[in-house]
């Protein structure tokens, strides 16, 4: 069994920060991608932004600029600053990650945690 976990949201402000946290825990003997992604209310799930176990990341374009995302590999820990958010981030935010274990890949989700932007 392997779960993400995520913590870090909340009410905040626009213009303001918050950090979001996912950590894996489990059986893992690697992890591959990772990455955040959000469900706005009305909205399909979107990609906010992905990171390769070397560390080169990409992001929506509607985040560019604002939210960075990073990882601690020996944390199989995963974080997404975001900094200027608008109300229109507010959503649950996911956490999404392709994990090895017991001999085969699985891509893995953790439960969520609301961002509430206020305007």
């Amino acid at each position: 069994q392997v779960q993400l976990v995520e913590s870090g949201g909340g009410l905040v402000q626009a213009g303001g920060s918050l950090r979001l946290s996912c950590a894996a825990s489990g059986c893992i003997f690697g992890i591959n991608d990772m990455g955040w992604y959000r469900q706005g209310p009305g909205n399909q799930r979107e990609l906010v932004a992905a990171i390769t176990g070397g560390g080169s990341a990409n992001y929506a374009d509607s985040v560019l600029g604002r939210f960075t995302i990073s990882r601690v590999n020996a944390k199989n820990t995963v974080y997404l600053q975001m900094n200027s958010l608008k109300p229109e981030d507010t959503a649950v935010y996911h956490c999404n990650a392709r994990v090895l274990t017991n001999l085969r890949w699985l891509e893995v989700w953790g439960q969520g945690t609301l961002v509430t932007v206020s305007s």
